[in-house]
């Protein structure tokens, strides 16, 4: 094991849990996770540039791949935390979608999960929740065309790889995986199988983000020359909270990591709009690090002396900052912050020669549309810009500002239609990649950790991504 494929908490409690952190990041979650003693040698020493080597394919790429089409996309749910109460009722609000089988091992949950198809006025699905690997029968089951996992991080990885091994493609909420040979992994399965195996990143289907990502292909920021994207989310009560996670499998990752632990929601959209892995690629990123001090001074005021959060070290640096760098020279700064008192904020900005935009609040500048450096309304650019599936579904419904909906919505429909998801494998594997590769920049003191290409080449080629044509 090296640095950049850290040991992650336990693979044999493999579903103690049930909603692994999305959207807003109130990630929702399980036991599952050692103790921090248990757990304490999180890593190895890192071996010598272990990014650099990319093993021969074993299997066409899955760039472009449409899904085959069909009357009725048939989907199996993994997980009825927090993440995954809040997402069922998108997939039961689409009439051409049916949940035939839930899955999770605290089994009142999973009963609430079928009673919510049920209420919905679908048939009762099959329910999984029989222990910890329940979902390998769900994944083994004939009638489902996708598996949604929603459980806890550690999880993700032996749940996608299951699904894709039975032929299912599979969903999986951030990040898809911890370790950057599991990556390489779910890389490998998915162009074996010919299954897709996709990072549902929601902010990539926000309203700002889409815009954002229209106009940049339309030119109106020049030529690109840099983003930023964070998660800066105050997750402390949260963390600590005794019934808001299925045990503190969220909290023990500060005991295992020292980089950033959750970098799709900033890294997704920036990506996007730079065209990564669709005409540019990340090629290195370096990373550096606070003191962890956020998460032990919070305990200390807050927790009771016999807590079992006093047996924990946490060594996840309180805030990160990374810069990728991508084969065009482009630079996008990445932020992780989930231990000290902040506002919510994902940055999510993005700079060319003929401009900028920020957000939070939203804001831009323009030339030739604005002068004097002063910042301009970003909602004058609506009418003009805004994705055909925010003009589509102008209020859509669920939280997070409907960009859960939107996803769910859009993911359905290149099922049902044929077509190829708006990101794939590669971008999975790309967006994920600083959880371990800030860890061993953090540990090398700053030093630069290549990206692996996932794509093998293919990111050389231009092709669709989010911002898609309206299907006819």
């Amino acid at each position: 094991m090296n640095e950049q494929s850290p040991h992650e908490p336990s693979r044999r409690k493999v579903l103690r849990t049930t909603a692994a952190a999305a959207g807003t990041g109130l990630g929702i979650g399980a036991l599952g996770v050692p103790s921090a003693q248990a757990a304490a040698p999180a890593v190895a020493p890192a071996a010598e540039s272990p990014a650099a080597a990319v093993p021969k394919r074993r299997g066409a790429t899955m760039a472009g791949v449409p899904f085959g089409g069909r009357s009725t996309v048939r989907v199996g749910i993994v997980g009825y935390g927090n993440r995954g109460a809040s997402m069922i009722g998108h997939f039961l609000s689409l009439p051409w979608v049916r949940v035939n089988a839930v899955c999770d091992p605290v089994r009142d949950k999973a009963e609430r999960a079928a009673a919510a198809v049920v209420a919905a006025g679908q048939p009762a699905p099959a329910v999984y929740a029989n222990g910890e690997n329940d979902y390998e029968k769900l994944c083994a089951r004939t009638d489902l065309d996708l598996v949604y996992v929603a459980t806890p991080w550690e999880t993700h990885f032996p749940i996608a790889r299951a699904a894709m091994l039975n032929g299912k493609h599979v969903g999986v909420e951030c990040p898809v995986a911890m370790r950057l040979d599991e990556l390489w992994e779910l890389v490998d399965l998915s162009e074996q199988t010919r299954r897709h195996c996709m990072q549902l990143e929601n902010c990539c289907y926000g309203r700002n983000e889409m815009r954002v990502l229209r106009m940049a292909h339309a030119g109106r920021f020049g030529r690109l020359l840099h983003g930023a994207g964070a998660y800066n989310h105050d997750l402390r009560g949260l963390m600590f909270s005794p019934t808001y996670y299925e045990g503190p499998w969220r909290r023990r990752w500060h005991t295992q990591l020292k980089g950033d632990l959750y970098p799709n929601h900033g890294f997704g959209p920036v990506a996007n709009y730079m065209d990564v892995n669709r005409g540019d690629r990340a090629v290195s990123i370096s990373s550096f690090g606070t003191p962890a001090l956020g998460l032990a001074e919070y305990r200390e005021e807050h927790m009771p002396s016999g807590d079992p959060s006093w047996k924990e070290t946490y060594i996840g640096a309180d805030r990160t900052i990374s810069v990728v760098q991508t084969a065009k020279g482009r630079v996008i700064r990445l932020e992780h912050d989930v231990s000290t008192p902040h506002p919510y904020s994902r940055i999510n900005s993005l700079g060319g020669t003929r401009g900028v935009f920020e957000d939070y609040p939203a804001r831009i500048y323009l030339e030739p549309d604005h002068k004097d450096d002063q910042w301009a309304d970003f909602s004058a650019y609506a009418g003009e810009f805004d994705h055909w599936l925010w003009k589509e579904h102008a209020n859509p419904p669920g939280g997070h500002g409907g960009m859960d909906y939107i996803m769910v919505y859009r993911l359905m429909q290149c099922m049902k239609l044929g077509l190829p998801p708006d990101f794939d494998v590669y971008d999975a594997a790309t967006w994920t990649a600083p959880v371990p590769l800030s860890h061993a920049s953090i540990k090398a003191k700053g030093a630069p950790q290549e990206i692996p290409d996932f794509t093998r080449g293919e990111w050389r080629r231009a092709r669709s991504g989010v911002d898609s044509a309206k299907p006819a």
